[in-house]
């Protein structure tokens, strides 16, 4: 389910239409339903509010004037490579560390330098 501070990709008729952030979730008076507070991502930005059911923000599909609609959370893609190409690729930074263990770098002490 998505929540709070998470991006969503809103569908629109089964395509894609723009990205939003959920700013907040409060509860409706009805049981089940929400108002879903949304920073629509795009220019200009756009504040809306949606009344929705649990299951709308979980990823079902719903209507808004007979229009299809459906909320996908976005999750970030991280691959293993881009992280550790990072890590080399900063000076200073030396041979990469084993793949099992996790390295810490101090942005502070690379900016004092």
């Amino acid at each position: 389910m998505a929540k709070e501070n998470d991006i969503v990709l809103i569908h629109f008729e089964d395509q894609p239409l723009s990205f939003a952030r959920i700013e907040e979730i409060l509860p409706d008076n009805k049981p089940d339903w929400y108002h879903v507070k949304l920073l629509m991502l795009q220019i200009p930005l756009q504040v809306v509010t949606w009344i929705l059911r649990d299951r709308y923000i979980m990823g079902d599909e719903f209507t808004m004037n007979g229009k299809r609609m459906r909320l996908e959370r976005v999750d970030c893609p991280e691959t293993e490579s881009e992280t550790d190409n990072l890590l080399e690729d900063m000076p200073g930074s030396g041979p990469s560390p084993p793949k099992n263990k996790a390295t810490v770098i101090s942005l502070a002490d690379k900016l004092k330098r």
